[in-house]
């Protein structure tokens, strides 16, 4: 059974797929209460690790409440709660987990340690997060986009601010949908290059532009994040050179009025957008962290064959 790693190593039309799923899975909730099950318990017979090793808000909910209305159980851990912390192997840790679950869902730091669960892990593994990465974040955006603007194919979103993980899947995703792509930040804070040769490599366009009043002009989607990451710290002229990239009123007067905006949260407000935009009428936000747990239910049921 596949892994759901990275938006590059799965097809476009298993991404399809996917959101297919999600829509309809999204639907056929509409209006019942958070405890009732999902029509035909789709995880009924499968057990699935939550791991933990960064903090999590929405990415624990999302995964945990899935499994449980999709009738299935869930294991949540803590990097405290395995040795893993006290020096036990990824392999180790895999090679047990495969035993006890059905399914692995870790939200890690390094890239490599989600490489290795995966070469030694006998079930699935669905990459939560990492420092390179979130696809499971993008796929909510794309499905959250499409919902209040059509099809993302042919449209343009715009990055302001730090080229990190988010960023990065973004990337991933022009290359698979079709989108073109805009960044917008300082040099410093570039994107990832494999990431953008993916994405040009697929045909989409990539365009650095470092002037946010100017890229944002013909945006469909502005998409910011935290300049800071989870277990970063900023150096003394780190904000200072961001200042410029904030998303605020003034930047989305140069925009389309229909413009989309998103953060996949925890937002820093005043700092890379101001409270005016994250809660204005353009924000979809709410959205993009439902979307998660509609989506990541797909993202399961593919990785245990469901779909």
């Amino acid at each position: 059974m596949p892994d759901f790693l990275e938006l590059c190593e799965v097809s476009a039309k298993d991404l399809r797929l996917i959101l297919e799923d999600a829509r309809k899975v999204k639907m056929e909730r509409n209006g019942k209460t958070r405890g009732v099950l999902d029509a035909g318990t789709p995880l009924s017979d499968f057990v699935v690790a939550l791991i933990f090793e960064k903090h999590s808000t929405r990415t624990r909910l999302s995964f945990d409440v899935g499994v449980r209305q999709m009738g299935g159980q869930s294991i949540v851990l803590a990097s405290t709660d395995l040795h893993r912390s006290r020096g036990e192997s990824v392999k180790d840790t895999a090679l047990m987990l495969s035993r006890y679950v059905d399914l692995i869902m870790i939200r890690t730091y390094a890239d490599k340690v989600i490489r290795e669960m995966v070469e030694h892990a006998s079930v699935p593994v669905i990459n939560g997060l990492t420092d390179y990465s979130h696809p499971c974040q993008i796929m909510a955006d794309v499905m959250t986009f499409e919902e209040k603007a059509g099809p993302i194919k042919g449209k343009t979103v715009v990055w302001v601010g730090t080229g990190n993980n988010v960023c990065n899947s973004f990337l991933h995703a022009a290359g698979q949908f079709g989108f073109n792509f805009v960044f917008c930040g300082p040099e410093r804070f570039d994107p990832d290059q494999k990431a953008v040769s993916f994405a040009t490599s697929r045909g989409s366009a990539f365009v650095i532009d470092r002037n946010p009043f100017n890229c944002v002009k013909d945006a469909d989607l502005i998409v910011t994040d935290a300049w800071i990451s989870m277990h970063e710290e900023a150096d003394q002229d780190y904000k200072q050179k961001l200042n410029a990239f904030q998303v605020n009123k003034e930047l989305l007067s140069f925009a389309k009025p229909d413009v989309v905006f998103m953060h996949c949260l925890p937002a820093h407000r005043e700092e890379e957008v101001t409270s005016e935009v994250l809660d204005g009428p353009n924000s979809v936000v709410l959205d993009e962290a439902e979307n998660r747990l509609h989506v990541q239910k797909s993202i399961m049921k593919w990785c245990l064959g469901l779909i």
